[in-house]
Formats: structure tokens, sequence, C-alpha cells
């Protein structure tokens, strides 16, 4: 082909399908963006706020596609800011592909401005291959192996350019010792384990009385092949959070979330199982595991360091999540014993009644369950869901209800703040048509999801359907911490750390052309779902909430109740509303009515 090393690497990402990139302009890589201006638009690109919300939006293109999620930005700045993002698609094992510019390569070594090592900034998070480019016949090999490696490996990778590089002629390497001729393509393949495997896993499985299985983000191309073993085995299900879309929660056996943000079902259903079979999890927790010794266990999973590492598992698989369970199938037993399943459905039919008492329990001003629990029956088939982390994931992880269809996710292993917002607007682009929801709370719109509205607020126009919703919980405090201070560490609210500005969210959503809402009684919450998800344009709901409601762990253990009895002893900001608000929430379990 004919132009510069810019036109060609445009091409090539063409030729591999990309059709999107996130990132934000700089000098430093202005050769690649003149050229995606001559492609005339062959590949589109979204202009975030900043490089990190970029980075968040290539990893939520990539959980929400399937595909290569790509992002670009410019030397120095540019390229660090990307690193967030780009450890959150790292942390959960996403295809993602980072084109960062470089100054001059005759000025590389000279302490230029904007000069930093990027190969060796970068070698941690695209660990599986970062390269900087040096002649415009070494782009097409170091561009190909980049994306074949991240859709292969589900890893980051990265290419570094000079800026100077991006602008000269493109050339082929030619025929001659030394060069590389690399090539476009590459397909799934097929990962089954070998029938004497599946044969030893069936033995483990079929011997087990009380089944229970854990999906994660692996299985969520395996939901039907999921829903066939439980029901064959007579199993429950626990969902890790970045499987929650895996199984509908309408299910009776599927008791929800596990962990810290759990539900009392999946905490009890590991505690009880005599036999465990993971799924695609990388699940960190291991103490809502059941005890080692307990259960005999199976594992699958595409990546063999995953296997066995939170817990002893008797038969590992490394394998597809749908082609393992398929071959697995036939191999299964059907149980008719069904006691075990049973007692599964009792506890899920208690906690959603415990769920629903917790959540209309009076909160001053508003209750944050209410504001999910309210939100679950309204959503859209097919909606999208997002969550940063904080408070609010406890909501989204025990209140929120998905239905066959949803799709839903949140930055995992990284947990980092300031991942909803750019999820949403990455899904939204991605699936233009449904709706979208972000949840997110004070501190992360603060932080840097509140300027990302502006994003919102450029490109809405061109989406096919204008539902597109980011719910802010305003309770002025860094809820999460705040309460991990109080449990974990049995110290009082820090208030120099823990309390934030209260920022009028919906009224900033007004001054650039969105729809803003503002609620601040309980009994207004559904109403403004609905007016929300039949505006004509974007909303943004801010939904007045009470700090003091506890985001209760599933279990509370003697060390937990100890350190927080602790923190009331030494005092408080918020001491009353605290003891009223836990009293309510505990007391709702056991009292029913009792509000």
């Amino acid at each position: 082909m004919t132009g510069t090393v810019g036109d060609f690497l445009v091409e090539r990402l063409y030729q591999w399908g990309v059709r999107r990139i996130f990132g934000y302009p700089g000098d430093g890589i202005n050769g690649v963006f003149g050229a995606l201006n001559r492609a005339g638009g062959k590949i589109e690109f979204i202009q975030a706020r900043h490089e990190e919300m970029a980075a968040f939006m290539a990893s939520a293109h990539a959980k929400f596609t399937g595909e290569l999620g790509v992002c670009i930005a410019t030397s120095g700045p540019g390229a660090s800011h990307l690193l967030t993002g780009l450890y959150d698609a790292r942390m959960d094992h996403q295809p993602v592909l980072a084109i960062v510019g470089q100054q001059a390569r005759a000025a590389l070594g000279g302490h230029y401005q904007q000069e930093l090592d990027l190969v060796s900034m970068f070698k941690d998070v695209a660990g599986a291959f970062v390269q900087q480019a040096s002649t415009p016949e070494q782009v097409r090999h170091l561009l190909d192996r980049a994306v074949r490696t991240a859709v292969g490996e589900r890893r980051v990778t990265a290419v570094i350019l000079p800026n100077d590089l991006q602008e000269l002629p493109y050339n082929d390497p030619p025929r001659s010792h030394g060069t590389v001729h690399s090539g476009v393509g590459y397909s799934k393949p097929k990962v089954v384990p070998f029938e004497d495997d599946l044969q030893r896993a069936a033995e483990v499985l079929n011997a087990g009385r009380k089944v229970a299985l854990l999906v994660g983000a692996g299985a969520l191309d395996a939901s039907e092949e999921v829903a066939a073993v439980a029901e064959k085995l007579g199993a429950g299900v626990a969902k890790a959070l970045l499987g929650k879309a895996v199984l509908p929660d309408d299910l009776p056996w599927v008791t929800g979330s596990i962990g810290l943000l759990g539900t009392e079902p999946s905490y009890h259903l590991m505690d009880e199982c005599d036999t465990l079979l993971m799924i695609g999890s990388g699940f960190p927790y291991s103490e809502f595991l059941p005890k080692e010794g307990q259960a005999r266990g199976v594992q699958i999973d595409l990546q063999p360091d995953m296997l066995s590492l939170r817990y002893p598992m008797e038969v590992n698989l490394v394998g597809d999540a749908a082609q393992t369970l398929r071959a697995l199938l036939p191999l299964l037993e059907e149980k008719n014993e069904r006691k075990w399943r049973s007692k599964v459905e009792r506890w899920r039919a208690d906690w959603d009644k415990t769920l629903e008492q917790r959540a209309l329990v009076k909160a001053d001003p508003i209750n944050p369950q209410r504001v999910v629990y309210e939100l679950s029956p309204r959503l859209p088939d097919n909606a999208i869901i997002s969550s940063d982390s904080g408070s609010c994931a406890n909501w989204f992880a025990r209140d929120l209800q998905i239905r066959a269809g949803m799709q839903c996710s949140l930055s995992g292993g990284l947990a980092s703040m300031g991942a909803a917002v750019p999820y949403a607007i990455a899904a939204k682009f991605a699936h233009p048509q449904q709706a979208v929801i972000a949840l997110v709370g004070d501190g992360a719109m603060q932080m840097s999801n509140l300027s990302e509205l502006i994003t919102v607020a450029k490109y809405w126009q061109q989406w096919e359907n204008p539902q597109w919703i980011c719910a802010v919980f305003n309770n002025e405090d860094l809820n999460q911490v705040t309460w991990e201070q109080r449990v974990m560490e049995g110290d009082p609210k820090f208030e120099a750390s823990q309390s934030i500005p209260d920022v009028p969210y919906h009224l900033f959503a007004i001054s650039i052309g969105l729809q803003g809402i503002y609620v601040e009684r309980e009994e207004d919450v559904a109403g403004a779902w609905e007016k929300a998800l039949a505006a004509d344009r974007p909303v943004l709901i801010e939904f007045k909430t009470d700090p003091n409601v506890a985001p209760l762990p599933p279990h509370i253990k003697l060390e937990q109740a100890k350190k927080f009895a602790s923190t009331l002893l030494k005092g408080d900001p918020d001491q009353a509303g605290i003891i009223v608000q836990t009293a309510k929430q505990v007391l709702s379990s056991v009292l029913p009515g009792k509000k």
C-alpha cells in the first residue's frame, strides 16, 4: 500500500476487525490521528475526557462485545494516564491493545520533553507484548503480534510509535535475512480436556450429595450449559461479581453474589456443600469458599495459572467453559434426590424476603438499597448495567435482579473507582439500541466520572435509543471505606479523609444539555426511574442517600462485631445514625414489618 506508517496502522487495524478506538489526541500521536482522519470513518474515534477513561472504555468494549478493545494516547502523560484502565483489563482478563506515541527517535535518551521509558512503564500491565517500533518495516509484525496476543491470550498489549516514524512512508519488509513477514487472522480454538480427565471430574460430581457451583466471567458464554449441569446435579449456583449475568436471578436455585458483597444463601451454599464446581472464576476471597477438606472440588478455566488457586481442587480442567460443560454433561448422573436443592431454594426464598424488608426500611433521607430495589423490575429487556466500586457495588451485587439477555459488569479484579460511567459509555456505543444504566457513588463522580458526562453530551444524539442513565448515590461520604474502617479496623469515621463535598450533580447534567433529576424522598424513587427511562435524552438521577445504612456482609464474624462495638465505644461522628440504621437492617430480617 502507499501512504504513511500511520495510514498503514489504521488500515491494518481495520483488517483485524477494529471499528472503534477510544482515546485522546496529542502531538506524540498526531501521525496516527491524521491517518484516522484520512480513513474517512472506517474506524470510529471516540474522544474521552481523559486517557484513563478511554482505557476503561476499551476494557468495557471487550467485556460487552467479546472483541478487541483499543485505546490510543500521546506520549508522556497521555501514555501514563492509560495505566489504571489497562490494569482493569489485565486483571479481568480482557483483550485490549494500547497504541501510544513517543518522542522522535533522534531525541530518545536525551531527557527530552515528555520522553518516558514507555517499554519499561508498560512492561507489567502489557507484559504479554509491548514493543517500540524503530523502522516502518517493523510496524506490520508488531501490530499483528500485539493483536493476536491480546485476543488469543486475553491479555493487554501495547505498541509504541515514535512521532517521526508515524509520518514516514510505509514500506513492507523486504524479502531478506533479518526481516519478519506477518499476516492477519486469528481463529478461536476448541479447548476441551481429554476424556479421561472429564471422566475423573464426572466421578467427583456424581459422588456429591450437596453440589455447589460458583460461576464467573469465564462462564458468561455458557449460560445454557451451566443451567443444564446445575439441573442435572440438583445444585445451587452462586455468582462471582463478574459472573452476575451468567444466570438470571429468577431461577430459585441461583443464590446470587458471593463474598463480602454477597448474599446469605451463597454463604450457606458454600458453608454446607460437599462438592464444589468452579467455572471461569478467579473469585479472590477463599474464606467464603468451603473450608479446606470440607468439599471435593472440580475447576474449569482457560488459564492454567488460575486453577486450584483459591481452593485445593481434586480435578483441574483447562478448557473453554461452554465446550467443556457440553462434553461433561453426558457423563453426569441425574440426581433424583432433591433435598439439597430444596434447601437451597428455601434459603433463596427467605433471602428475597430479607432483601425486600431491608430495602423498604426507612432511612434519612433515602435508603440506598431502595434505589436499586425499585430499578430491578423496571429494567428494560436486554438492559446493560455498570456499577462503580464502593458501597453502590453492594446494592448492585445484592439488590439488582438480572434477567436473561441482560449484561452487567464493573471493575472486578482491580476494583477501581471511576469505571462505571466509561463502562456505560462504551456499552452504549457497542449496543446503541439497548438501555444502559450506570450506578455510581458520589466519590467516583467527583474523581473522574462527572467530566465523562461531557462525552455523553457530545455523542448521545448518534445513538439509536437515548436511554442512558447515570444514577448517583449522593451521601457525601466515601462510604465503603468508612464502613471498612468501622468493621475491619475498629476505627470511627475519619472525617478528614471520608467526608466529601455536596455537589449538585443533576444541575451539572442539565447545564450540558442532559436531563437532571433530584430525588430526596423514598416515595419518589420509583417514579424517578420511570421518568428517566421515558426521557428523550440521557439522564442523571441524583439520589440523596443515607450513608449510615450499613452494607452488611452475608455473615458477621465475632471479630467484626467486636471491632464495630469498639468503633462505637470510641465515638463515631455519625454514631446515632449508624446505631439506628444498623438496628433497623438487622431487625428487618427477624421482625417482619419492622421499619
